[in-house]
């Protein structure tokens, strides 16, 4: 990676829609060589893939709480029944195993409390294997981005 792939990855984070003729513009090469380190970067998976950014607000789950989850055990089939059925959860947008406390951190997107009250009452209580929740709703995001580029 030299500091072209970085301006490329950086430009295509802020507009993955861009042509290469518009992206070679803003990195000062041409449109052939753009294609070229993009098809490097997506062989070598640095680039996972292409999504719309979508506004949860915007389609109605404004509402996130992060949802810290402690296991009764640590052990290999606790963590697999949880992470497989926290996975068909539409609610939980992220699932983090964690060190410390903690054993996952999730991140749950809802219309609101009443929507999070179901979701937890009916569906995160009843997993196998969960021993404690703690919730906390965030204020305001101070920052968010996709991805660290040096």
């Amino acid at each position: 990676m030299d500091e072209i792939d970085l301006k490329i990855l950086k430009e295509l984070q802020r507009d993955a829609r861009l042509s290469h003729q518009d992206l070679s513009e803003r990195v000062g090469l041409s449109p052939s060589p753009v294609a070229r380190r993009i098809r490097a970067m997506e062989d070598a998976g640095v680039i996972k893939g292409y999504t719309a950014n979508v506004d949860e607000a915007q389609m109605g789950f404004g509402f996130s709480v992060f949802v810290s989850v402690k296991l009764d055990h640590q052990i290999d089939d606790r963590l697999v029944s949880f992470e497989r059925a926290v996975a068909h959860y539409p609610e939980v947008m992220d699932c983090w195993l964690m060190t410390g406390s903690r054993d996952y951190l999730l991140r749950v997107a809802v219309s609101g409390l009443d929507e999070f009250e179901s979701f937890l009452t009916g569906r995160l209580t009843k997993v196998a294997g969960v021993a404690s929740i703690e919730s906390s709703i965030p204020i305001r995001r101070i920052k968010g981005q996709l991805s660290r580029l040096v």
